[in-house]
């Protein structure tokens, strides 16, 4: 029963970390690109990320916990998983760093940007932001690959 709750508790994670990355880059930001002058846009964003992000932080903190917590409990370690359970840590853990540069470094400084209406720099934090978000985009959704599949593949 315990571990049910850290298996819940880790899919959604992942789902909705991939799953508001995916809206984000594929839906969101198209639309917002064709119908807002640079100014709303990136108003836009930097609200967009300031109530997504917190959301993420979470995720980033459950994430590993559950993973760790079901690896540790159920295989009695790390000898005890497979090579997509191996893969999934490590990516996952890409995304993390990735995500933190993000948030600690582009996110910051397209903030200030937007609070100090210097457009020109806050544009170019959002396309670094939106680079690092497709990485991660593609990274999670192989991830999600591996751990729907994984044991498939090593068959």
């Amino acid at each position: 029963m315990i571990f049910s709750l850290a298996i819940a508790l880790h899919v959604l994670s992942a789902v909705l970390w991939v799953g508001g990355m995916f809206f984000a880059y594929q839906v969101l930001r198209p639309v917002a690109a064709g119908l807002l002058e640079p100014p709303e846009r990136l108003r836009l964003w930097s609200a967009v990320f300031s109530r997504f992000f917190p959301w993420v932080w979470a995720f980033v903190v459950l994430l590993p916990a559950t993973g760790y917590w079901l690896i540790f409990g159920l295989y009695g370690g790390m000898g005890g998983v497979g090579l997509s359970v191996h893969l999934m840590q490590g990516l996952g853990w890409l995304m993390i760093l990735l995500y933190m540069h993000l948030f600690f470094a582009p996110f910051r400084r397209l903030k200030e940007a937007v609070v100090t209406e210097q457009w020109p720099e806050a544009a170019k934090r959002l396309n670094q932001i939106r680079q690092l978000v497709g990485i991660n985009l593609a990274l999670g959704l192989i991830v999600v690959a591996v751990a729907t599949g994984g044991r498939l593949y090593a068959a």
